[in-house]
């Protein structure tokens, strides 16, 4: 994490120093609750490792295959996956990003558990 650990919030929820809902991790993620949900699931997929923007990942890196398969066991383990679910990445400062450590959201109208869209 090297420097970025004092200024950056993700890097203090992977170390455990913040606290977080968490819904799932691994090796390479970990997954929480975002704080300002815009619906009743936003989950943000965060890397362990600090990687400030989608266009600072190296070539080789296999970080966003890990993001997509990790979003799609959480969005079944919430059980939203066949109801659907958005799944993105807000990129620079124009992009409306906001924390610069990679994230993915995924977001779903659906009640969790349910599998079922809301009424609305």
């Amino acid at each position: 994490m090297g420097n970025h650990f004092s200024n950056c919030i993700f890097c203090k929820i992977v170390a455990g120093w913040h606290p977080a809902r968490m819904v799932y991790e691994d090796d390479l993620v970990v997954a929480f609750w975002d704080a300002k949900p815009v619906a009743p699931v936003h989950i943000l997929i965060v890397p362990r490792e600090h990687i400030p923007t989608l266009n600072d990942i190296p070539v080789e890196n296999v970080i966003l295959s890990h993001i997509g398969q990790a979003a799609a066991i959480i969005a079944g383990e919430l059980g939203v996956a066949q109801a659907g679910y958005r799944f993105f990445i807000n990129v620079n400062q124009g992009g409306g990003q906001v924390v610069f450590h990679l994230h993915a959201h995924l977001v779903s109208r659906s009640n969790p558990g349910t599998d079922n869209a809301p009424d609305v």
